[in-house]
């Protein structure tokens, strides 16, 4: 199993936060917490969790995900998926997640 690392980058109100391995409980338990002090620290309006380098989530992964977006809508902002790829766009889409949280691309290629 790959250990899942991530790497915070922020500018113009943007944190993006990109995720490296899979997302199991163990790693999604430490993971949000690290996630929720970046964006208490920040205060950004926007959140993107990079998925571009995720090879694995499951149901854990989607409470990482609606916990965050649960945080940027009480705090205001925005919380978005940036890069997904094909399995992760299909948890989103099976959870019903996709209609409330906003998939980007953002090196320019749609899934």
């Amino acid at each position: 199993m790959d250990v899942l690392t991530a790497i915070y980058l922020y500018g113009d109100g943007v944190l993006t936060v990109k995720l490296n391995g899979e997302i199991d409980h163990h790693s999604a338990q430490v993971t949000r917490g690290e996630i929720d002090r970046q964006i208490l620290y920040y205060k950004p309006s926007e959140v993107i969790l990079d998925f571009s380098r995720v090879g694995f989530f499951d149901s854990s992964g989607l409470g990482l995900i609606m916990g965050r977006y649960n945080r940027m809508t009480e705090l205001g902002g925005v919380l978005k998926i940036g890069n997904p790829g094909r399995n992760a766009v299909r948890m989103l889409k099976m959870s019903g997640a996709d209609k409330l949280i906003p998939i980007v691309y953002t090196d320019g290629q749609a899934e």
